[in-house]
């Protein structure tokens, strides 16, 4: 889906290579749609009635992809009872789809390059080929030409697999495609859910989602529009609400290196505003009752016990939030990184409502 000139003209190009039994490679960002474009070019062929079989080589360990891509003889090797057909077998007279082609051993690459100079394959552990008849389309993330540079792909091997290559635009290059994938994915999801009809998303949301980047492209934009619909309670309005990042979290565990530090004083609310103000020195220094240089929480200010700090300062902090919003609750639950009812929950239970 899409109606982008970028896009449009990479749907063309695999149309065009589709009746060609050459080899094809798509690149693309993640999530961009490769193995749809591998199932375009193996259903527009004349070999639709024949098997697509899928590898994703980043799936296996290096010791077994080349017995899975090439097959092998009983006994080849520990654990192999009996023999086992290849994926170039199993794909005989189809296409087989390779997908992060970029992470094949260089063994592995040159067992392949043999394949697809020669139609042939050879078992591990036999001694003759076997011929096959199969259209191999590779897909990857990877800049294969400066791999090759660095050693880390056969180059011989990219000559062969480059008879076409279609280039994916990631969805940020895709202008006036978010609004039309995201009201599909958002629509069969109030599908799935049983809504009597669509109402869409609101204006501001769809606004936001315009203005993200999308580094999962259509796979993330598709998690969000669905999750947005799904905790979305009603049905009779426009979807008003979205979450981009659902591990956000104030309760998100900050461990390791990617620990968030902690707030600095200045920026926590008043643990106790109405509490008494803490004790001057006759001296004029500043008083002992002081937390540390510039907290604004003294002992006189600290609550009796654990469960009251944290409720006042969880209070202060929905405060705050609200007041900075103009108490508008949808939007206070997002910064938050609350759902609205969580939040409605929060302020029935400090007495905000």
């Amino acid at each position: 889906m899409g109606q982008a000139p970028a896009f449009l003209d990479a749907i063309e190009q695999a149309g065009r290579a589709a009746n060609l039994d050459r080899p094809v490679l798509v690149i693309g960002e993640r999530g961009t749609g490769k193995e749809l474009i591998a199932q375009r070019l193996h259903h527009l062929s004349g070999r639709w009635d024949k098997p697509l079989v899928t590898m994703n080589c980043a799936a296996l360990p290096e010791t077994l992809i080349e017995a899975e891509l090439f097959g092998h003889e009983a006994g080849a090797f520990t654990g192999a009872a009996r023999a086992r057909a290849g994926r170039f077998e199993e794909a005989d007279g189809g296409t087989l789809f390779l997908d992060e082609l970029g992470t094949l051993s260089m063994a592995a690459q040159e067992r392949l390059l043999r394949v697809v100079e020669y139609g042939e394959v050879t078992r591990i552990g036999a001694s003759r080929p076997v011929t096959v008849d199969v259209r191999i389309v590779g897909a990857t993330n990877e800049n294969l030409p400066r791999a090759a540079a660095e050693h880390r792909f056969r180059a011989d091997l990219l000559d062969r697999l480059s008879f076409e290559v279609i280039t994916l635009p990631p969805l940020r290059a895709r202008e006036g495609d978010v609004a039309e994938l995201a009201d599909h994915f958002g629509r069969r999801m109030a599908s799935e859910l049983g809504w009597d009809g669509w109402p869409g998303f609101s204006a501001e949301v769809m606004a936001e989602l315009e203005r993200h980047d999308w580094p999962g492209n259509i796979r993330e934009l598709r998690n969000v529009a669905e999750r947005a619909v799904y905790r979305w309670a009603e049905d009779d309005g426009p979807v008003g609400r979205i979450m981009l990042d659902p591990f956000q979290s104030p309760w998100a565990p900050m461990q390791g290196e990617g620990a968030q530090p902690l707030p600095s004083p200045s920026s926590l609310p008043h643990l106790a505003s109405s509490s008494p103000s803490p004790r001057s020195s006759p001296s004029g220094e500043p008083p002992e009752d002081n937390v540390a240089a510039g907290s604004i929480v003294t002992r006189d200010q600290l609550p009796g016990n654990l469960r009251e700090a944290v409720a006042a300062y969880e209070r202060g902090l929905i405060e705050q939030a609200l007041s900075h919003h103009r108490h508008n609750q949808r939007v206070t639950a997002q910064a938050l990184g609350l759902s609205y009812d969580q939040l409605r929950h929060s302020l029935r239970k400090y007495g905000l409502l």
